[in-house]
């Protein structure tokens, strides 16, 4: 703490003058209690965070990587495909992709900011690793109870034989008035009400971080997303896209949900995704011209030098 640094002069009615500042060691340590004032004020301690709406603000390396990574993106991406079904007829479907038109992608994302989700049927339903390629990546996000019956699941002997879990990301909205507070398990009203989503990237295949930098490129993005402004104009926030993106190179991107949305909760449509859904916006898959698109632009994204340089990487170990 600081002792008082400034004095009047009186007499000469004088500006104050500066004192020696001297150090003293406070007694207690400070620290932001925001759980603390969540239970006074009912404030959530996400709103506190300063660099929501930019993350990489004071950042300009990382500004830059972003930028042109999502240039780069959009410009090897094939146009938005939405195929819309009921979820009775989900799993036959995926099968005459998988059997009949030979379609397969490198990455598959499963479920969306929904408790009303019917995602442990698809995942024991499906031959998933069938519709997921070698390697490729598998992103299925469900509210913290349901995750944790998902994760019984990818325990099993059988799942792990196909499917490594290999990150966990967590998505939390801003507060209560957030489209994407899940309401149908905190209907307890508990105290501390647990309102964070999560998802387990799983991989099929091999796949090293210090080698596979043309199929990965990891750290290019975070684990942690907490709700924007503008993430509220539909059912699946932009994140959960931009992180499957940023993680890997590849062009064959498939979002599954498999779920009721409404129309106060639009499913949109992105460039370079296969999205289906009961409440899809456009149904225009054409198995025949997705594939004819994807061998035009090819099935991963080519290395760029500048990102390349400019995308964070964990250190090399030296030997011992």
């Amino acid at each position: 703490m600081f002792t008082d640094d400034l004095y009047l002069d009186s007499k000469a009615g004088t500006p104050p003058k500066t004192k020696h500042v001297s150090f003293k060691p406070a007694k207690k340590f400070h620290s932001n209690d925001y759980s603390n004032n969540y239970v006074h004020r009912k404030s959530f301690p996400q709103k506190y965070v300063a660099n929501i709406e930019n993350t990489v603000e004071g950042y300009p390396k990382l500004k830059r990587l972003l930028e042109i990574k999502e240039k780069q993106i959009l410009e090897y991406s094939s146009k938005p495909y939405g195929c819309k079904i009921g979820l009775d007829q989900m799993v036959p479907k995926l099968n005459q992709w998988i059997h009949k038109d030979k379609i397969n992608f490198d990455i598959v994302m499963i479920g969306c900011l929904s408790d009303n989700q019917f995602i442990y049927p698809l995942l024991t339903q499906l031959p998933l690793d069938k519709l997921v390629s070698k390697p490729g990546f598998l992103f299925i996000w469900a509210s913290v109870h349901k995750i944790n019956e998902l994760t019984r699941l990818m325990n099993t002997e059988l799942w792990a034989k196909k499917f490594r879990r290999s990150e966990e990301l967590v998505f939390i909205p801003v507060d209560k008035n957030s489209p994407f507070y899940p309401g149908l398990d905190n209907d307890d009203k508990a105290l501390f009400e647990k309102m964070q989503w999560h998802c387990w990237m799983c991989i099929t295949g091999t796949v090293r971080r210090s080698t596979d930098g043309h199929l990965i490129h990891c750290n290019v993005d975070t684990d942690l997303c907490i709700e924007k402004e503008n993430n509220r104009d539909g059912a699946v926030p932009s994140d959960l896209y931009r992180v499957a993106e940023n993680f890997s190179t590849a062009t064959r991107r498939l979002h599954i949900i498999p779920t009721r949305t409404g129309f106060e909760k639009p499913v949109r449509l992105r460039p370079g995704w296969v999205i289906m859904s009961p409440d899809v916006m456009l149904d225009n898959f054409d198995a025949s011209d997705y594939k004819k698109e994807i061998s035009k632009i090819g099935t991963n994204i080519p290395i760029k030098a500048e990102i390349e340089n400019l995308r964070p990487k964990s250190p090399i170990q030296k030997a011992q």
